[in-house]
């Protein structure tokens, strides 16, 4: 992971979005690259219809200037360096001093490693939830959302939620490097939230084979969803870090019956390592 993506903007969750962006760079002496993210045109709506989540319609996006701004501080206060080219180390970057709309995270975001953004939420204050769908849909890059307070340290104790899909292995084959520094890793299933695929058990073993300290682990819903029953045990096992496949059923779907990703984007206390 030696690219990282940060879209900047004013909400609530950006230090702790920036935080947790320098972790994972500290980690693997990665390059961050910020720019001013902008909605895009026609994108200020009161409700955004594919995901349920409200945004305020009299969204006002910062100048890219104080983006920069607040950007650039962050990374001198912290100590890190501007890039320098071919120099495999903690650095950051802000080549676009004009900024962009949400569109270029799905087209720039091609091109690094992470892409990390804040958690969404329906509040003005929070983050809004297209910049985290273009990143999932269009850039085909992993994202980590960080929730509004971020630990000092994160990805010593994982939970997989192995739910059989296509969306989930790609995602733990995006988090490897990730996974493989863990203490421990718990591949999680949950009964009934399973799609037809592999089981927990050969999801760990994949793992393992990879260097992972994978185990597997299955519960019962005891009358929560399965959104519900992941984040339990996050909580239960001391978990500081979810890796979960995105939209396994459509957004659609999720919108009207509900579902895991849905559940975990409203309510996720924890960074979450997640990709479509």
């Amino acid at each position: 992971m030696k690219s990282i993506l940060v879209p900047v903007e004013n909400h609530d969750s950006m230090t702790a979005v920036l935080e947790a962006a320098l972790l994972v760079a500290r980690t693997f002496d990665s390059y961050i690259e910020g720019f001013a993210v902008r909605p895009s045109i026609g994108a200020s709506v009161t409700i955004e219809p594919l995901s349920g989540v409200a945004i305020s319609g009299e969204y006002q996006s910062d100048p890219p200037g104080l983006a920069q701004t607040r950007f650039e501080a962050f990374m001198q206060q912290q100590g890190v360096s501007q890039s320098e080219a071919a120099l495999a180390v903690c650095s950051y970057g802000w080549p676009n001093p004009e900024g962009a709309d949400d569109s270029f995270i799905g087209t720039h975001g091609r091109v690094f490693d992470l892409i990390v953004l804040g958690r969404p939420g329906d509040d003005p204050e929070n983050p809004r939830m297209v910049p985290l769908e273009a990143a999932l849909f269009d850039a085909g890059r992993p994202v980590l959302v960080v929730p509004p307070a971020v630990p000092k340290a994160f990805g010593r104790n994982v939970l997989v939620a192995w739910n059989g899909s296509i969306e989930q292995a790609r995602t733990n084959s995006f988090a490897l490097p990730l996974l493989r520094m863990a203490d421990q890793v718990i591949v999680l299933t949950v009964e009934g939230g399973m799609t037809p695929g592999p089981t927990g058990e050969e999801a760990a073993g994949q793992l393992r084979r990879n260097d992972v300290k994978a185990s597997a682990l299955t519960v019962k819903p005891e009358g929560r969803t399965t959104g519900e029953t992941i984040l339990r045990q996050t909580a239960l096992l001391g978990c500081d870090l979810l890796v979960k496949g995105a939209y396994t059923q459509s957004r659609v779907r999720q919108l009207i019956f509900g579902g895991a990703t849905r559940h975990i984007l409203e309510n996720a206390t924890l960074p979450v390592f997640m990709a479509h």
